[in-house]
């Protein structure tokens, strides 16, 4: 969940692929890059310390949005 400076709330799930190694390497299963998307279906990119990028219509520069959920901060 992530506000804007208006207070608009914004939904936002993280999509992480991962990959399972060979079983020579031992390794199991490695973590990839996270892609984010608002529960609406928006583009989101995380700009860093609890900051979103939200790419939604009629805004041409897109909302940043902040959380302060701890994986993020």
């Amino acid at each position: 969940m992530a506000f804007d400076d208006q207070g608009r709330e914004y939904m936002i799930d993280m999509f992480v692929s991962t990959r399972e190694l060979s079983e020579m390497q031992h390794a199991g299963a490695t973590r990839g890059t996270s892609v984010f998307r608002t529960h609406d279906g928006h583009d989101v990119t995380y700009l860093g310390n609890g900051e979103f990028m939200i790419m939604v219509p009629g805004e041409a520069a897109g909302v940043t949005a902040r959380t302060d959920d701890s994986e993020f901060v």
